[in-house]
């Protein structure tokens, strides 16, 4: 896929999620075991897409090492 069109599509879907998080505003109470606190969904949803692409950052580079370690010729079992 052509450079451009990847940065395009990146920013078009970038808008559209910043454009769905200002529209939601309105304050959510949140709770956890005896933890309670009360934050802006929009706040709420950027720390949840945060942590998603955190996550899947951290899973696409250990699978790249594993590969790497496969390629390597050393043993990977899979479970």
């Amino acid at each position: 896929m052509n450079l451009n069109l990847k940065l395009i599509l990146i920013l078009v879907l970038s808008s559209l999620a910043v454009m769905f998080v200002a529209q939601n505003i309105a304050p959510v109470n949140i709770g956890f075991l005896s933890w309670q606190t009360t934050m802006s969904s929009a706040l709420l949803m950027f720390f949840a897409l945060t942590a998603g692409f955190v996550l899947g950052w951290f899973v696409h580079a250990y699978l790249l090492h594993r590969k790497s370690r496969n390629d390597k010729g050393e043993l990977v079992y899979l479970r």
